[in-house]
C-alpha cells in the first residue's frame, strides 16, 4: 500500500506556528466544586542515596534530575578489560552537570539538522565516562516504569548526554524514570585484542558490558529514585538500536531488561573474531608494539591509540562475535532465546539517508536524468529503471531526489527491520510491534523528508529543543504526541496502544501490521513490500 504523506503535503510545507500550551496547577480542572489535586511536593535539591553514596540533583521544570551519576570506576585502570563498579564515596556527591563522554573523534561543525542538539561548548571526552543521568517525577518510592537510553553513533561516537535526550518532558508526560549513559566506544570498547594474553579476552566487548553494568547499577539503585527494578524498557536510535539487539543476544543482560524498543537500528550479525582479530593485529603494529611488549598499550596516550586507529577497517567499530562474552549474532540465524520473553517494538524512518549525508550531496539535487546513474551506483545488480519505474508507479508524486533516499532506506533500515520482527515474531512468546515514521520535517525548506534521526526530538517529546531537525510547530508537536505516547504505554503494559493514534495490533508473520506515524496516523500491512523486494541485495 502507498503510504501518505509525499505529495499533497508537501505544497504546504512550511513550519507551523507553535500553539501555545495552557497549564493548570494541578494538571487538568476537577469537577466542579472539586479541588484540583495538589502536585507532589519535590525538594529542589534533591538528595537520593545509591548503594555507592548520595548523589545531590536539581530540580528542572518539576522533575527530579541527576547528571553525572557515577556507575562504574575509570576505565582508564581497566583499558580493555571489563569494567569495575566505582568505589563507595562518603560526602554527597553533586550530580547537577552532564558527564565527560567516552573518547572519540570529532563529528561535524555542530550546524545542519543536529545543530540543536549539540551541547555549546562541547561535552568533555576521557576515559573516565562510565557515568549515567536520571530523570524522575520524585524520589518517593513509588515504583514507576524505567526507560534506559542507549545513545546512537554506532558503536564509536555519541553521547547519553545530548540535548536530544533530556528526560525532562518524557519523565513528566508518562510520570516515568528515564536514564541515558556514557559507556566505551570505538577501540576503547571493541578493539580486539584478545589473542595478545588473557588480560584482554573481553576486549571486544568491553563497551556492552559497560552497558550491562548500567542495568546493573539501574537493577540496585532505581528504586531509590522512584523507578521499578521489574519494570526496565530499553530503547536506542540508530548505533543505540544496534546496541539493543547485542544486549537482547547476551546471557549476562538477560533479566535486566523486560521490554525492548529499536529505532532504525536493526542489528543482525556482529563482527566476526577473524575480521577484527586482523584489524587489530594492524592496529598493533602501528603503535610499534609485539604480543611480547603488548603491556605498553597502557602507557599509550589516548590520542596515539585513536592515531593507530585511523583508517583501519574494522578497529573497534562494534562488538565481536567472540564466542565468550557474545556467543551469538543478535538476530541470526533466528530471534535470540535469552530475550524470547521480551516484547519488542521496532521501526525505522522513510528516507534515513538524507540526514546521513551532507546538505550539498549530489544526491539532495537528482534530477530524473541523473537517477539512474545513481540508483546503479547504489544497486549494481539490479536494473535501474526497474526500480525507478516501480516506484514512480507506487507514488506518482515523488520526487527524484526522494526516490533515490526511499529506495536506499528500503534496502537497507526497512529490510533489516522487517528481518529482525520476522525472526522475533516467529519465536513466540512475546509481541511485536511495528512503526514507520512518515512525517516530514519542514526544515530546510522539506528537501530533507523524513530523515534519520527524525524520531527521537518525538519520543523524548523534545520538539522544542529539536528545532533545528523538526521544527516547533504544530505538526511537529503532534506527531510528538503520537510517538512519545506509544512509547511510554510500551514502557507500561508492553503494548504500545494508547488515545493518540488507531488501534495498534501486533505484528506477525502472517499479518505484517505497521503503525505509521504522520498527521493522521494509520496502520497499514506490510508497506513497501514491493520496494524492498526489488531493492534488496544478495
Amino acid at each position: 500500500m502507498t503510504i501518505q504523506n509525499t505529495g499533497t503535503r508537501r505544497a504546504i510545507l512550511k513550519a507551523s506556528v507553535a500553539i501555545a500550551t495552557m497549564t493548570a496547577a494541578g494538571g487538568i480542572l476537577a469537577a466542579c466544586g472539586e479541588p484540583t489535586p495538589a502536585e507532589p511536593v519535590v525538594d529542589p535539591n534533591p538528595v537520593v542515596e545509591t548503594k555507592h553514596g548520595k548523589v545531590k540533583g536539581a530540580l528542572e521544570n518539576g522533575i527530579a534530575t541527576f547528571k553525572g551519576v557515577r556507575y562504574g570506576a575509570d576505565t582508564t585502570l581497566t583499558r580493555f578489560q571489563l569494567p569495575k563498579p566505582p568505589e563507595a564515596w562518603t560526602e554527597t556527591q553533586d550530580a547537577l552537570a552532564y558527564p565527560t563522554s567516552a573518547p572519540q573523534p570529532q563529528s561535524g561543525d555542530g550546524g545542519g539538522l543536529f545543530a540543536s542538539w549539540r551541547p555549546n561548548p562541547p561535552l568533555s571526552a576521557g576515559e573516565d565516562c562510565l557515568f549515567l543521568n536520571v530523570w524522575t517525577p520524585a524520589a518517593d518510592g513509588k515504583k514507576r516504569p524505567v526507560l534506559v537510553w542507549f545513545h546512537g553513533g554506532g558503536f564509536t561516537t555519541g553521547s547519553g548526554s545530548s540535548y536530544a535526550y533530556d528526560g525532562v518532558n518524557l519523565a513528566k508526560r508518562g510520570d516515568v524514570v528515564v536514564v541515558t549513559t556514557n559507556h566505551r566506544l570505538n577501540q576503547f570498547g571493541y578493539l580486539n585484542l584478545a589473542a595478545y594474553g588473557d588480560e584482554f579476552a573481553d576486549s571486544g566487548a568491553v563497551g556492552a558490558h559497560d552497558m550491562i553494568l548500567s542495568l546493573e547499577w539501574v537493577r540496585d539503585n532505581i528504586e531509590a529514585f522512584g523507578g521499578d527494578p521489574a519494570n526496565v524498557l530499553i530503547f536506542g536510535e540508530s548505533g543505540g538500536g544496534s546496541k539493543v539487539c547485542t544486549l537482547m543476544a547476551m546471557d549476562k543482560a538477560k533479566g535486566l531488561f523486560h521490554r525492548a524498543v529499536v529505532q532504525s537500528g536493526p542489528r543482525i550479525n556482529h563482527a566476526t573474531k577473524e575480521a577484527s582479530a586482523k584489524a587489530a593485529d594492524e592496529v598493533v603494529k602501528k603503535l610499534g608494539l609485539t604480543k611480547e611488549t603488548i603491556g605498553e598499550i597502557f602507557n599509550k596516550t589516548v590520542a596515539e591509540i585513536q592515531a593507530a586507529s585511523e583508517g583501519v577497517v574494522g578497529a573497534g567499530s562494534g562488538p565481536v562475535l567472540d564466542g565468550r562474552s557474545i556467543a551469538r549474532d543478535p538476530f541470526n540465524p533466528d530471534g535470540p532465546p535469552q530475550s524470547a520473553d521480551v516484547p519488542l517494538l521496532i521501526g525505522c524512518n522513510r528516507t534515513e539517508g538524507t540526514s546521513l549525508t551532507s546538505a550539498d550531496s549530489p544526491n539532495h539535487s537528482l534530477t530524473w536524468e541523473t537517477l539512474p546513474a545513481a540508483i546503479k551506483t547504489a544497486f549494481p545488480s539490479k536494473d535501474a529503471k526497474t526500480i525507478i519505474d516501480l516506484y514512480k508507479a507506487k507514488h506518482p508524486d515523488i520526487e527524484a531526489p526522494e526516490l533515490f533516499f526511499m529506495a536506499s532506506a528500503d534496502n537497507t533500515f526497512f529490510r533489516g527491520s522487517v528481518t529482525v520482527a520476522d525472526r522475533k515474531a516467529a519465536q513466540g512468546g512475546a509481541p511485536v510491534f511495528f512503526y514507520h515514521l512518515d512525517w516530514e520535517t519542514p526544515v530546510m525548506e522539506g528537501k530533507r523528508y523524513v530523515p534519520h534521526a527524525l524520531d527521537i526530538g518525538m519520543v523524548f517529546d523534545n520538539v522544542a529543543k529539536s528545532e533545528s531537525m523538526s521544527g516547533t510547530g504544530h505538526e511537529a508537536q503532534k506527531i510528538a504526541d503520537q510517538m512519545s505516547e506509544s512509547w511510554i504505554a510500551f514502557a507500561k503494559t508492553g503494548n504500545p496502544s494508547n488515545p493518540n493514534v488507531p488501534a495498534w495490533p501486533a505484528y506477525t508473520a502472517a499479518q505484517r501490521n505497521m503503525m505509521v506515524f504522520r498527521t493522521e496516523p494509520g496502520v497499514e500491512v506490510d508497506i513497501r513490500a514491493e520496494e524492498r523486494a526489488a531493492t534488496a541485495s544478495a
